[in-house]
């Protein structure tokens, strides 16, 4: 499955990643490559093959959820600026994006 320019522009700006006019052919060749290994992989059939989790049958040894430290939250909030029913009190950080215009 070949994808077209605007596929790839649309995933790298769903990824946040920039690319330039001279990227973009070799992004749609490899991409293109990996959606046709997917197409290849999705062929094969797997009746009756039990699914994997792990490669390996073993489990992963897990310590106990023991408190080990005293509650000090009293004692690191008096260095707090602001503080209100045991939160951190910060100002608003939202930015309003509302009037940009969308590239897609």
């Amino acid at each position: 499955m070949a994808l077209s320019e605007t596929d790839v522009k649309k995933v790298a700006h769903l990824a946040r990643i920039a690319l330039s006019p001279e990227e973009l052919p070799s992004h749609i060749k490899n991409l293109s490559k990996i959606i046709d290994l997917v197409e290849q992989m999705n062929t094969v059939d797997t009746t009756g093959i039990e699914p994997m989790a792990h490669p390996q049958d073993i489990t992963q040894p897990l310590r106990d959820d023991i408190v080990t430290e005293t509650n000090q939250r009293e004692k690191m909030q008096r260095c707090a600026p602001l503080t209100e029913a045991g939160l951190y009190l910060v100002p608003k950080v939202i930015e309003d994006r509302s009037n940009e215009a969308s590239e897609f």
